[in-house]
């Protein structure tokens, strides 16, 4: 759950991490692993030193929580200026894991004049902490040495190239911190220090691409009085548009690699389409009939980004996607600004740049055209109730199957025209489990979904035609209360027992919308802000959070939304709509047999299986959660 099984790299990466936050609060200038022949792993770093007195209230050394206890790091300590204003998360576990799955960790500690050592042994403390006889007293620092446990890793070693691309990436990051491997197998030993930063880093790896115009690179961080984010909350990067293009594109927050993006690389790319597209539509260069979007600005392009923000959420305890909501604002807004004064300073790359982008529409648009002409014939008419989308290409527009018309308008007016659809339904859709396929399209909502998807009903052993399906993602998009989950239930029994290529195709979602808003007023330096929660669980976790973050309690203000169609369009964009920030789930068929799934369909949804379903419910019902 909290780290990768395929090697040991993760857990030794979580003691990078903090060696490289306290050089990121600026107390550490240089870091050193190296990879022991016994298979143990140490990290040592220059910084302060964990500190080693009681903790006030658990009547343990503070070190030995930080390896033990969850939420027990000195990120977490924001509200009275702690020790990490920006750090890599705040899942509450990092070393905490690393020590649960390691035979043995020590950790030597200098600090005040002092050595301290501690030893676990299995997760547990082998030997307290105690003063060690190793000089050095003058200096100050931390060294983990960390043993990984075999059994529970797919393999025993760890990656070394894996490991060496993400210590040249903390140097990298780093501008003067020396960063250092020493392998005792091999007797090898890299260092790396970097002057240039990320700028240097991009042009070593793309030595020998041609550049179509010169780099673009910057920062830009918010000041104390900036009215949206947090003092010293921004990016900084460095973009190459070269003509193979995507050869380099890495991300990080607060030092912490997302090799699988996130919300500050979709602000980035939201950020550089808006400039080039302003340019070029000031310029007059787009030609008739050329829209541009914002992959025929990122098509060609490498970048290396790197943001700060404060309080960064990441998809699962590994890290490796941003997905706080406000990165999208925050890198888009500093990204665009910078990009518009260097177009408008540099026109002639500017047009170039403008005039890359075209060409990548231009074939874009024939690409869709040769679509269009394969599924030329018999088409239907679409439902009125329909608000279409622009786009025609399958790979890249949805539609939203909307509970209720309010919930369809406050849609269609908070969506991307470009690209997703909007199809409202009045009331709940029929159960058509035990209707045949002949009978569907007496049911005028199931017939509207039926052309609107461009697809014909068919059986699980049929081979359907769907080159004409008009939309490469289907979402199911209702309350979050029993009514909505019925009419998802009611949905999704549709497309399993009448489209059931459509499932396995992985072409059917579940939209989920929040439940719950929270309002954080202003607090220090970070400004006012929205929390939404999906149920009762994050609700309460959230809470949790502000109070560990030091809110007074009662500060905030917790609304429940009654349905969609009492969310506004801006609303309901950026928390259910928007790719970036949206939770959209895939239907699949999961670990149970095709058998054991209709089974289950038949108890549920047949209409002679009221006894059935009324034992099923009395031997489940205590699972159930009442909404009261």
């Amino acid at each position: 759950m909290y780290t990768r099984t395929e090697n040991p790299l993760h857990v030794v990466q979580e003691v990078i991490d903090n060696a490289a936050d306290e050089a990121l609060a600026g107390y550490g200038k240089q870091i050193q692993v190296t990879l022991h022949i016994d298979g143990s792993v140490s990290v040592e770093d220059d910084g302060r030193g964990i500190p080693v007195g009681l903790h006030p209230e658990e009547n343990a050394p503070v070190v030995e929580l930080v390896f033990t206890r969850l939420h027990a790091g000195g990120k977490f300590d924001k509200a009275g200026g702690g020790a990490y204003a920006f750090s890599g998360g705040l899942h509450g576990v990092g070393v905490s894991v690393t020590n649960a799955l390691a035979t043995r960790l020590e950790v030597v500690v200098w600090r005040d004049g002092a050595v301290n050592r501690l030893v676990f042994k299995g997760g547990d403390v082998a030997e307290p902490l105690a003063p060690y006889d190793q000089g050095g007293r003058k200096k100050s620092g931390t060294r983990v040495r960390v043993w990984p446990d075999a059994k529970y890793f797919d393999s025993p070693n760890i990656p070394l190239g894996e490991l060496t691309h993400l210590l040249r990436s903390k140097a990298v990051l780093l501008p003067g911190v020396k960063v250092t491997l020493v392998n005792e197998k091999t007797g090898d030993t890299k260092t790396w220090q970097y002057q240039d930063g990320l700028r240097g880093y991009l042009a070593e790896a793309l030595t020998g691409a041609e550049l179509m115009v010169p780099f673009f690179e910057g920062e830009q961080y918010a000041g104390a009085d900036h009215e949206n984010f947090a003092e010293g909350e921004g990016a900084q990067w460095v973009v190459a548009w070269t003509e193979d293009g995507n050869a380099v594109r890495e991300s990080y927050v607060n030092l912490i690699p997302t090799p699988a993006g996130g919300t500050h690389e979709s602000g980035l790319r939201e950020g550089l389409f808006g400039a080039v597209k302003g340019f070029a539509e000031l310029h007059s260069l787009l030609p008739k009939g050329v829209k541009l979007l914002p992959e025929d600005v990122f098509a060609r392009a490498s970048f290396v980004l790197s943001a700060k923000v404060l309080d960064p959420q990441f998809q699962g305890q590994i890290k490796e996607r941003l997905n706080s909501r406000d990165a999208v604002r925050l890198v888009g807004g500093f990204a665009k600004s910078a990009l518009d004064l260097w177009l408008h300073s540099n026109v002639e790359y500017g047009k170039k740049l403008a005039e890359l982008a075209i060409r990548q529409a231009q074939a874009r648009q024939r690409s869709a055209q040769k679509v269009e002409k394969r599924k030329s014939s018999g088409v239907a008419v679409l439902p009125g109730k329909l608000t279409d989308c622009e786009s025609s290409d399958a790979t890249r527009t949805e539609v939203f199957l909307v509970e209720g018309d309010s919930a369809g308008g406050s849609a269609k007016m908070g969506r991307d025209k470009e690209f997703q659809a909007i199809l409202p339904l009045r009331g709940k859709v029929l159960n058509s489990w035990e209707v045949d396929r002949d009978r569907l399209f007496a049911n005028n909502e199931i017939h509207d979904i039926s052309v609107a998807i461009g697809v014909d009903p068919h059986g699980p052993g049929d081979t359907p035609d769907l080159s004409g399906l008009r939309y490469g993602r289907i979402c199911i998009l209702s309350d979050a209360d029993v009514d909505g989950s019925h009419i998802q239930v009611l949905l999704l029994t549709l497309f399993y027992k009448h489209f059931p290529k459509l499932v396995e195709a992985g072409n059917v979602y579940v939209a989920k919308p929040p439940l719950f808003r929270l309002d954080v007023p202003a607090q220090g330096k970070r400004p006012a802000r929205k929390i939404y929660c999906l149920d009762e669980g994050e609700l309460e976790a959230a809470q949790d959070k502000l109070r560990k973050e030091g809110v007074r309690e009662g500060a905030w203000a917790v609304s429940r939304f009654k349905g969609l169609g009492e969310m506004n369009p801006e609303q309901l964009w950026e928390t259910t709509m928007n790719p970036d920030t949206r939770r959209l789930l895939p239907v699949g068929y999961g670990d149970q047999t095709p058998a054991d799934t209709t089974r289950m369909f038949d108890m549920l949804m047949g209409k002679g299986e009221s006894s059935q379903r009324r034992a099923w419910i009395e031997e489940k019902g205590n699972l159930a959660e009442l909404d009261i």
